[in-house]
């Protein structure tokens, strides 16, 4: 069997009807990724891209105009942008988590009027809901609910057309409000403040609310965030979209390096062979990766399963079943992050020195994988499964799983 000489080719068959239009946007990022990971800033063109695509209203439904594609699908197609661009991609993972919130908190009329205007408008969403930020202030008002304060980490919110923000309304996690704010409204400030190593064009800095007024009608509800087992799906998505994040730059810093090396490396002096893709030393390092990335990507795939069965099981799905799918996603991301932690670093020894120049930017892969399994540290997740396994207790469903 011949390896995939390009990215393009390793998961046609999943994408279905999608998968020329999927290919061409990533061969799109893919070409610039390298020189907007050292620019940072937001991706204008590429966010446009994405909005011409069509593809940012893969998960509303057709009743709402949307194109209704199972959530496997989706989330694979967030690994393929990875490979190209992981910060595109975690813009579009995030736009679908937005909107599942919507699925999964909102009332009927909410869906309609959100999931329409999604479609005819081409919104692109950007979030403020980052539960550990307390800053956030709300109090009620007679026309709904007054926010004031600030929100960090609120990824996709600069050029973004509606907000998810969520704020504390008492002491349990569950006690959160959750509201859809336009960008433009008055006293809303997207600031231009994120200047991390990694996932560099993903606009994650933070969002000020001056006195921004929110109806009653922009807090989604019924059922709301608690309002059955089936809402707390929304932390699972959030969940797999990193994990498909870590997956696909794992496999574009395996698919670089590979090239690279047969490309542009020279034979070690003691190797005795004539090309460095015959060292027998690169081509065991470099068997050792993909086999490893296999196995990944098969427990990642195995949680989409179960996740999409989960979501088809709409209000029937159980605590129980929840719980089991939640250890599932939850061995999929720890496997998925720190293999793609190994992969990324690993490539130089397959590179060697001369790879490690700026204008190749292949630390870009690591970097990007280092800054989001740092989101809630892997060491707890790990925890987490250890806790269900010893006593049965699954993870909190309105924690972060």
């Amino acid at each position: 069997m011949k390896p995939p000489s390009h990215p393009k080719e390793l998961f046609p068959a999943e994408f279905g009807l999608y998968t020329e239009l999927v290919g061409d946007i990533a061969a799109q990022l893919a070409a610039t990724a390298a020189e907007r990971d050292q620019a940072g800033g937001t991706a204008l063109a590429e966010r446009r891209l994405l909005r011409d695509s069509g593809l940012l209203a893969l998960a509303v439904p057709r009743a709402h105009g949307g194109l209704q594609a199972d959530w496997p699908l989706i989330l694979r197609i967030v690994r393929r942008f990875a490979q190209a661009d992981s910060s595109l991609a975690h813009l579009f993972g995030f736009q679908h988590l937005q909107v599942a919130s919507v699925l999964l908190f909102g009332s009927p009329q909410q869906q309609q009027h959100y999931l329409q205007e999604t479609v005819a408008q081409r919104w692109f969403w950007g979030n403020a809901v980052n539960a550990r930020d307390a800053r956030l202030r709300v109090w009620p008002t007679g026309d709904g609910y007054i926010l004031d304060g600030i929100k960090a980490f609120c990824s996709g919110a600069r050029d973004s057309d509606v907000l998810n923000v969520s704020v504390a309304l008492g002491e349990q996690p569950h006690e959160r409000l959750y509201a859809v704010v336009p960008t433009t409204r008055p006293g809303v400030q997207v600031n231009d403040d994120w200047d991390n190593m990694g996932q560099r064009q993903t606009d994650s800095g933070s969002v000020t609310f001056d006195k921004v007024l929110v109806r009653h009608d922009e807090v989604l509800g019924p059922p709301g965030p608690a309002g059955s087992v089936r809402a707390t799906l929304r932390n699972l998505i959030g969940q797999l979209v990193l994990t498909e994040i870590y997956l696909g730059n794992a496999q574009g810093a395996l698919d670089d390096a590979v090239a690279y090396l047969r490309e542009h490396v020279r034979p070690w002096a003691m190797s005795g062979v004539e090309h460095a893709h015959q060292d027998a030393y690169a081509q065991l390092r470099a068997g050792g990766l993909w086999v490893k990335l296999r196995s990944a990507i098969a427990l990642a795939d195995d949680a989409l399963a179960q996740f999409q069965q989960a979501w088809l099981a709409g209000d029937g799905l159980t605590a129980e079943a929840r719980g089991e799918l939640s250890i599932a996603i939850a061995a999929a991301r720890i496997h998925a992050g720190r293999l793609a932690l190994e992969i990324t670093s690993d490539i130089f020894e397959l590179m060697g020195a001369r790879a490690t120049t700026r204008r190749n930017a292949f630390d870009r892969y690591w970097r990007n994988v280092r800054v989001h399994t740092l989101h809630d540290p892997l060491d707890y997740r790990q925890k987490g499964v250890g806790s269900w396994l010893l006593t049965g207790q699954a993870p909190d469903p309105y924690g972060y799983g």
